[in-house]
């Protein structure tokens, strides 16, 4: 047959309306076998996947036609097994047997002589200067002329290439996506298993004005600064902003602010590029572009590093942001709800919180007031709470006197609601099923009263105390085998840092132990 640019033209138009609309591996390796069949007969066709990793063979799909003894098409095997396809792929060339018989002692060749066939053609699947594999034509009798053929077949197999790179990428790009989408029904089953819409309970004019407030705000974009104190529900509120917009579709994204530590906070803002700094083995994606489309909630946003305030402000201007380690800028949609029980104002005073932020996040100030300021909702709390976690515990709920709900209305409640749940817990646990008279309340709220009064320092001033006494027993001293860094266990370099940062001079130490 005579192969003219037209005949040729016709054939890869014709292959490539066939396989342009596959989705599957199967189907399109299905397509092209009929296609090809139409134009030349061949009594065996496979493609080869190569794994360069771990230089190994693999069918892309079941191969179509003889299936000679001993070849699966289900197995992956070592390069070394695959004669014809270790020449293509270690040549990157075409490779032409005529005549397979004189090629015996290939164990490969042995089987297809076996199931009869004589000759064999195979081309290379090259992208972008990367092989992907070998496309392989092979027939009981050779064919006439075989040298247009062959010329034929590079351009099949140059449009092969690219379908299957296709293939590979969809498929890829499939299971990522598959990937993502578990993580995210994760994230939204357990990202919320703490808001439910129906648990909040309340009764006071105090917060039916919020959620009044919160209702008007939540369907636009407008940034919210919720304030109060810790364990007023601020972390609440904010999901139920985000529940009750169009956002809600998208991932509600917590970020816990004190939480981050120093060395891995822009990496888990932002993310991070392959390679980007030790142990950054793969691609790592940021909480702000995990939130994209969604809401990102920023709890005790009041103790957000100074730099990090940078960033986070050129997020909220610009919309954008980069990876860790790498220079394209990332295009984010998100809403930002922050909380703090911080007095934000003060910090702008005091130089510890940037103004243009400030005032970036306080668009809208919800303010959370504490439970002693609304005293008409903690009878209501403590009788839905209480049925609530004894429903979840599987116990029979306590039942409170006249004179026990009483004396919980005028508790003064320094950890808010959070204290309140936490009682509800332990009366259901102490006394399932029981009656809770007033002295009950008494003990209870005594115990919770005398671990408040126990002294908690924060983990700065510890530290702070920790490297004084250091410096005490050093007099001064730093460096050496004696100092205060060998004595704390850190470099001379982390200690000063500490020191600057806490304001500490080693020379108001030189005097030793009983400096005052």
């Amino acid at each position: 047959m005579h192969w003219n640019l037209e005949t040729r033209y016709r054939i890869l138009l014709s292959i490539n309306n066939a396989i342009i609309t596959q989705t599957s591996r199967v189907k399109l390796f299905q397509a092209l076998a009929t296609e090809i069949h139409k134009h030349f007969r061949y009594d065996r066709l496979s493609i080869n996947l190569y794994d360069p990793e771990t230089e190994s063979l693999s069918y892309f799909a079941a191969a179509d036609g003889i299936a000679p003894e001993g070849i699966s098409s289900k197995e992956s095997r070592p390069l070394a097994k695959g004669s014809v396809a270790q020449m293509v792929i270690t040549s990157k060339s075409p490779v032409i047997i005529e005549d397979l018989n004189r090629y015996e002692d290939l164990p490969s060749v042995i089987s297809m002589l076996d199931s009869g066939l004589t000759a064999t053609m195979a081309f290379p699947l090259m992208v972008r200067n990367r092989i992907l594999g070998s496309v392989h034509f092979s027939f009981r009798k050779r064919p006439e002329d075989m040298h247009d053929l062959v010329e034929v077949l590079t351009d099949v197999s140059n449009q092969v290439a690219i379908a299957v790179d296709n293939m590979l990428n969809y498929v890829a790009l499939a299971k990522v996506n598959e990937n993502l989408e578990r993580q995210k029904r994760f994230l939204m089953v357990n990202g919320n298993d703490a808001y439910h819409r129906d648990h909040f309970f309340y009764a006071s004019p105090a917060m039916a004005e919020i959620m009044s407030q919160i209702e008007l705000v939540a369907d636009t974009d407008a940034s919210v600064l919720i304030t109060g104190e810790t364990g007023t529900g601020k972390d609440y509120l904010a999901r139920t902003v985000h529940n009750l917009s169009s956002r809600r579709d998208h991932l509600f994204v917590k970020i816990n602010c004190p939480a981050l530590t120093e060395s891995l906070i822009e990496s888990e803002l932002f993310g991070h590029g392959k390679g980007a700094f030790t142990g950054a083995h793969v691609q790592r994606v940021g909480r702000f572009e995990m939130g994209n489309g969604g809401t990102v909630f920023l709890d005790e946003v009041g103790d957000l590093p100074a730099n990090l305030q940078a960033k986070l402000l050129q997020v909220i201007q610009d919309g954008e942001f980069e990876r860790v380690g790498e220079s394209r800028a990332i295009k984010v949609n998100i809403r930002i709800i922050a909380a703090t029980n911080q007095d934000l104002e003060n910090s702008m005073r005091n130089g510890s919180f940037r103004r243009d932020l400030y005032y970036r996040l306080n668009m809208v100030t919800i303010h959370t007031p504490r439970l002693k300021d609304r005293p008409e909702d903690i009878a209501l709390l403590v009788e839905r709470l209480t049925k609530l976690q004894a429903k979840q515990m599987n116990r029979p709920a306590p039942e409170y006197s006249d004179l026990a709900l009483e004396k919980l209305i005028h508790y003064h409640w320094p950890g808010n609601v959070r204290e309140l749940k936490n009682l509800v817990i332990r009366l259901v646990i102490l006394r399932p099923g029981m009656r809770i008279s007033e002295a009950d309340i008494d003990k209870i709220l005594s115990t919770f009263q005398t671990e408040q009064q126990i002294p908690v320092s924060t983990l700065a001033d510890a530290e702070r105390t920790h490297i004084e006494r250091a410096l005490i027993k050093c007099k001064g001293v730093l460096g050496g085998p004696h100092g205060a860094a060998r004595l704390l266990g850190m470099p001379r370099s982390t200690l000063q840092y500490r020191l600057r940062k806490f304001g500490l001079n080693p020379h108001d130490y030189q005097r030793g132990e009983g400096t005052s």
